[in-house]
């Protein structure tokens, strides 16, 4: 799993993406981003989905706060950093948010918090459900992850 924090017009987002479906888990719009309300994210992602064997994230000021520490060691989870300067370290991330600039944020006009989180969502169903991946065989991530179940199943 992978996150980091964007800047919106006025709003900064917070994105949790699935490195191995490419699903994104979370698109978390909102004035200010604290590290608790970033872990409280976290464990409603993990509540639904299962414990993330590593998590990689930038180092935004919320992802390297105190909340955040102990919420990793609370949790047990791998998390790894990215370098300061080395956006490479986590291309897929860095792919996923010049996207929703390139394709949401920067093609929306967006005048409230509410416009943002509304308009966030239909993009994550977009992003999710009708969006191929060339790295996923040219499926959605739902189908991918929907596949993978099925063939789970046969084993």
């Amino acid at each position: 799993m992978s996150d980091a924090l964007t800047d919106g017009r006025h709003f900064r987002i917070l994105a949790v993406v699935d490195d191995y479906s490419r699903e994104n888990l979370a698109l978390v719009a909102d004035t200010s981003l604290s590290g608790q309300r970033v872990a409280r994210e976290l464990d409603r992602v993990i509540a639904e989905r299962g414990m993330p064997k590593t998590i990689i994230s930038d180092n935004g000021t919320e992802l390297a706060s105190m909340a955040i520490l102990k919420w990793v060691q609370d949790a047990g989870i791998d998390w790894h950093d990215i370098a300061p300067g080395k956006p490479q370290q986590n291309g897929f991330i860095e792919s996923f948010n010049g996207k929703l600039r390139d394709e949401c944020l920067n093609e929306t006009l967006i005048g409230t918090l509410g416009e943002a989180r509304k308009t966030l969502e239909e993009w994550q169903e977009d992003y999710n459900w009708r969006r191929p991946h060339s790295a996923l065989g040219n499926l959605t991530p739902m189908e991918f992850l929907q596949r993978k179940a099925m063939d789970k199943m046969a084993a």
